[in-house]
C-alpha cells in the first residue's frame, strides 16, 4: 500500500500530491514573458515560474509531436519506445508504464484532454477507456474553430473550459492527474489562416513591428546543408515567412495563440484556489518541441539547431521551501524526465525502462551525482521530406550528424563562444579532437539508449 503522507529532498510530507501537466505545441522556449521575451504578454504563466522552478536549459530528445507525446509518457527515447511515426500506438506493456497508468493504478483519478499525439485515429479513440476523464482528440485535434459549432468557442478555451469541468468534479479525498494537451500555437497547416486566434486576442500587438530574428537572412540560409536548403522546414517557411507582411502576421498570430493558452493557464490557477487545491497541486507547464520563426530561412522544427529542440519548462511545487520558490535552474533537463518527476513525487516506483530522472532534486538546490551533462538527440520522422538526423548536445558543445548523407555529413558547434551556432568547427584541425570525442560518444549513447 502507499503511504499517506510522500516526504521528498526538501520537502515537508505531505498528502499525495495531485498533478496538472500543460503541454503546448510547438512553443520555442524564448516565446514566454518570464523566458525573456518583451512582447509576448504571458502574465499566468509567468506567475507560475515566478513561484516554481523554471529550467533553462531543458530539451526534447525528439523534435516532433509524435516521438516526443510518447517519450513525455513513457520517459523513454524514441530508439526504446518505438515509435516514429504517426500511426503506431503503444503497446499494451508500454502503456503500462506510462505515467497515467502507473498514477492511475496507484488510486489517482486520470484525465486526458486535448490532443493525444500518439497512434492513429483509431488507437487514440480506443485510449479512452484508459482515463477517468477523457476529452482526447487525435492527429492534431482538430481546427482551432469547429465548423459546426455556432459558439466559435476557439479550441485553446474548449479545452481550459473541459479542465475546470474536470477539477469541478474532483473528489478533494483523492489524488488525482489531469493533462491538457493544448494544439496551440501549431499551426493549422496550409488553412487561410494557419494561426487563428481566439477572437478574444485579435487586437493584441496591432500596434507592435515584431523584430525579425537575429539569424535572418541570405547568410544564415546559405550555411545549411544543401538537402535542409531543399527540406519541408523551407517550403514551410514559404508559407509563413517569405515577406515582412507574412512575417508580422504569422508571428503575431503565434503570440496571440500563446496568449490564449496564457488565459486558460489563469483560469485553471483560480479554480484551484477557488476550491482549496492550489497547496497540494503541483502544476507543470512545457511545450512538446521548438519551433522556426524564420530563423535560418527556416519554419517549423524537426532539425537539432537550438529553436526547434529547445523549450520551456515550469514546475510549480506548492511544497517547495519559500527560498526555493521562483528560482532557475541550469541542469539539462529533458523531456524524458517528466514521467519520473509526477512518479517521484507521488510515491510510485519509477519503472526500470524509463530512461529519464526525476528533476526533483534540482527543484531543492541539490546536483544528483552524476547528473547528465549532455544527450542524445535523434529524428527519423517523415525521412522522405525531412533529414534524418541525430547526435550529441553537451553543456558546451553540439555535434549534428546527418546520418543519411553520403559521405557522412557533420556539424561541430562551441556553444560557449558561438551561441548562435553560426561557426561550424567540423573541418577547424584545431577541434580534431573534440570531433572525435564527441562522434564516438554519439556512437555509444546510440547503442546504449536502445
Amino acid at each position: 500500500m502507499l503511504p499517506l503522507l510522500v516526504a521528498l529532498n526538501g520537502f515537508a510530507a505531505t498528502p499525495r500530491p495531485n498533478f496538472i501537466f500543460l503541454l503546448a505545441d510547438d512553443l520555442r522556449w524564448d516565446a514566454l514573458g518570464c523566458q525573456g521575451n518583451s512582447i509576448v504578454q504571458t502574465p499566468n504563466i509567468d506567475r507560475l515560474a515566478a513561484r516554481g522552478a523554471r529550467f533553462r536549459n531543458h530539451f526534447v530528445t525528439t523534435s516532433i509531436c509524435n516521438v516526443s507525446r510518447a517519450s513525455m509518457f513513457s520517459g523513454q527515447y524514441e530508439r526504446r519506445h518505438g515509435i516514429t511515426d504517426f500511426a503506431t500506438p503503444f503497446t499494451e506493456r508500454q502503456w503500462s508504464e506510462t505515467y497515467p497508468a502507473l498514477l492511475r493504478a496507484a488510486g489517482y483519478r486520470t484525465g486526458f484532454i486535448g490532443k493525444f499525439g500518439v497512434g492513429s485515429n483509431a488507437a487514440v479513440q480506443a485510449m479512452s477507456n484508459r482515463f477517468d476523464y477523457w476529452r482526447g482528440l487525435p492527429d492534431q485535434a482538430g481546427l482551432f474553430f469547429d465548423r459546426n459549432d455556432p459558439t466559435r468557442t476557439h479550441k485553446t478555451a474548449r479545452f481550459g473550459g473541459q479542465a475546470l469541468e474536470f477539477l469541478r468534479d474532483c473528489d478533494p479525498g483523492k489524488p488525482f492527474c489531469l493533462s491538457v494537451s493544448f494544439n496551440a500555437p501549431h499551426a493549422r497547416d496550409r488553412q487561410p489562416r494557419e494561426f487563428w486566434p481566439d477572437a478574444r486576442d485579435e487586437s493584441l500587438y496591432e500596434d507592435v513591428t515584431i523584430p525579425r530574428p537575429p539569424k535572418s537572412g541570405a547568410k544564415w540560409f546559405e550555411k545549411l546543408p544543401e538537402f535542409v536548403k531543399n527540406s519541408e522546414n523551407r517550403r514551410r517557411w514559404g508559407w509563413r515567412f517569405t515577406n515582412e507582411v507574412a512575417f508580422q502576421q504569422t508571428v503575431k498570430d503565434y503570440y496571440r495563440l500563446i496568449t490564449g493558452i496564457d488565459r486558460e493557464v489563469g483560469r485553471i490557477m483560480a479554480l484551484l484556489d477557488e476550491r482549496g487545491l492550489a497547496d497540494n497541486t503541483v502544476i507543470l507547464f512545457t511545450s512538446d518541441n521548438g519551433f522556426f520563426l524564420g530563423d535560418r530561412g527556416l519554419a517549423d522544427k524537426w532539425l537539432m539547431y537550438e529553436e526547434s529542440i529547445r523549450v520551456p519548462l515550469i514546475v510549480l511545487d506548492p511544497r517547495l521551501p519559500a527560498a526555493r520558490r521562483g528560482t532557475t535552474v541550469d541542469a539539462i533537463a529533458l523531456n524524458i524526465d517528466l514521467a519520473p518527476t509526477m512518479l517521484d513525487m507521488a510515491g510510485v516506483r519509477v519503472p526500470k525502462p524509463m530512461q529519464g530522472r526525476s528533476l526533483t532534486p534540482l527543484m531543492v538546490g541539490k546536483t544528483p551525482r552524476g547528473w547528465r551533462s549532455e544527450f542524445f538527440y535523434e529524428h527519423h520522422t517523415r525521412a522522405d521530406i525531412i533529414p534524418q538526423s541525430e547526435g550529441v548536445r553537451t553543456e558546451r558543445w553540439k555535434y549534428i550528424r546527418w546520418v543519411k548523407a553520403e559521405p557522412p555529413l557533420e556539424e561541430l558547434y562551441d556553444l560557449d563562444n558561438d551561441p548562435g551556432e553560426e561557426r561550424n568547427l567540423v573541418s577547424n584541425p584545431q577541434h580534431a579532437k573534440t570531433l572525435a570525442d564527441l562522434r564516438a560518444r554519439w556512437k555509444k549513447l546510440g547503442r546504449q539508449l536502445k
